[in-house]
């Protein structure tokens, strides 16, 4: 099973943080690499269970469930039906946590998978460390920034 953990400073208060990416239908909203985003069958975004498919800029498409989404603990969990990354069994959570040295906060996303046949679970946990999970907090820091 590989590992990913990325985590960030954004300079903006918890709750601001957490209202950007606590719907799970807007991820185009602030992550460069998400074209469009849909959710299946017209459920809200915010049902556990619920169905997204994304559109990337590159015209690849992933499809991922809503597996948890808390309020109180300023995270959501989801998990990857398919797509073109080459990883199985994926599994990720995305929160928030208040800093309270400036009103900032404390964001990381986490995953674990399974690397599809032929691929190698190292290469492929830096490729999403770097190009989904930091390169989204930094758009998000530039999306909240003054």
């Amino acid at each position: 099973m590989a590992r990913i953990f990325v985590s960030s400073v954004v300079d903006a208060p918890a709750d601001a943080v957490w209202s950007a990416i606590r719907d799970f239908n807007g991820l185009p909203s602030w992550h460069p690499a998400v074209a469009s985003s849909e959710i299946r069958d017209g459920r809200p975004s915010s049902e556990v269970g619920c169905v997204r498919v994304l559109t990337l800029g590159d015209g690849g498409r992933v499809v991922e469930t809503l597996l948890e989404l808390s309020d109180v603990k300023r995270s959501v969990t989801y998990d990857i039906l398919e797509s073109p990354l080459g990883v199985e069994g994926y599994v990720a959570t995305l929160s928030v946590t208040p800093v309270t040295d400036g009103d900032r906060s404390f964001v990381q996303w986490t995953a674990e998978f399974e690397p599809a046949e032929g691929q190698d679970a190292a290469e492929r946990a830096e490729f999403i460390g770097t190009n989904v999970f930091q390169a989204g907090f930094d758009a998000l820091k530039a999306k909240l920034a003054g």
